[in-house]
């Protein structure tokens, strides 16, 4: 087992737990410009005390667990500013640092609320190509050439003492694969969400249940599940992965619009006749039957704000003072 099992014990002792929401979003709602390649890790070389406030908004809103500002933070897209190797994962470790502080602030003010968890993102290679790729998995790079992009953001994380890591919005079986490798080398407690193409595939055509049974063969993936995906694809997926395996289950889907990733821009989600109209269903309304199939943990990704994430919060359930 991995040295720090916080998770996987909160999990054991039957918590269900509440993920918090998209960080990109609120950065913006407070003025933040996020048209960059670096896109939320920006805010990490600009406004680094947004990032921290985002943080302390979400646990406010009932969130147990942060994810840190590094999903596209990697030395080879801060190479493309300029920025050399060394600083680079000093602002790595500046996200789990910032999430950290929101923890601690949050707990002297809120005793009661324990234990809240710091994840380390570790987005997909496609999110540093900034082409839209995490969405179809079609890049092809060597197990060696996954790690080596991985391994040093992944050491700076778990140097900094994150919970865990949250290997997210992963598109493709062979990234997974490395990742795998490289968070059993450093023996840390992981989750594993990926991209959809459909209700029962991953981005990149795998079949969800070649991706659990993979999953399982780790002792340190403490979940498996799906983010950043429509949310009519979260129930299918759910029962899809409870069919092929043990593990808890992990839920964290958009907001329900529908993004367009070679323009990079949002609209309405499309109704079912194919014409352009309103969700009918939330994230909250839907958390329920979530849970049902089997998510332990259910938060939101892109679009999603603390409004939102209360909502869930309520809906799923609280967990307050957890006894391990």
């Amino acid at each position: 087992m991995p040295l720090n099992n916080l998770l996987s014990r909160m999990l054991l002792v039957g918590a269900d737990l509440t993920v918090d929401g998209a960080l990109a979003t609120e950065l913006e709602t407070h003025g933040c410009d996020l048209d960059d390649s670096l896109w939320s890790a920006k805010v990490l070389l600009e406004q680094p005390e947004l990032i921290k406030r985002v943080h302390r908004d979400y646990f406010a809103a009932g969130a147990q667990i942060a994810i840190t500002a590094s999903y596209q933070a990697t030395p080879q897209g801060f190479a493309q500013r300029g920025i050399l190797e060394e600083e680079a994962l000093e602002l790595v470790a500046l996200s789990v640092q910032l999430a950290q502080e929101a923890r601690g602030e949050f707990l002297a003010e809120n005793p009661q609320v324990t234990p809240l968890l710091v994840a380390g993102s570790v987005g997909p290679y496609g999110a540093f190509l900034a082409d839209g790729s995490e969405y179809r998995g079609d890049y092809i790079l060597g197990e060696d050439e996954f790690k080596n992009f991985h391994r040093p953001r992944i050491a700076a994380l778990v140097g900094a003492g994150v919970d865990l890591l949250a290997c997210e919005t992963l598109p493709s079986l062979s990234e997974a694969k490395a990742l795998l490798e490289l968070v059993e080398e450093y023996g840390v407690e992981s989750w594993f969400s990926f991209t959809l193409g459909d209700g029962g595939h991953i981005s990149d055509g795998t079949p969800l249940a070649e991706v659990a049974s993979l999953c399982e063969g780790y002792s340190h993936v403490a979940a498996i599940g799906v983010n950043c995906v429509p949310l009519e694809l979260v129930s299918p997926a759910l029962e899809a992965l409870a069919r092929a395996t043990r593990l808890p289950l992990i839920a964290y889907p958009n907001s329900g619009e529908s993004y367009d990733p070679t323009s990079k821009t949002w609209g309405p989600a499309p109704a079912a006749d194919g014409a352009e109209g309103a969700r009918t269903q939330s994230l909250a309304e839907l958390s329920g039957s979530w849970r049902d199939a089997g998510a332990r943990l259910v938060g939101g990704c892109c679009r999603t704000t603390p409004r939102d994430i209360a909502a869930v919060a309520n809906a799923f359930g609280r967990e307050v003072g957890i006894r391990l």
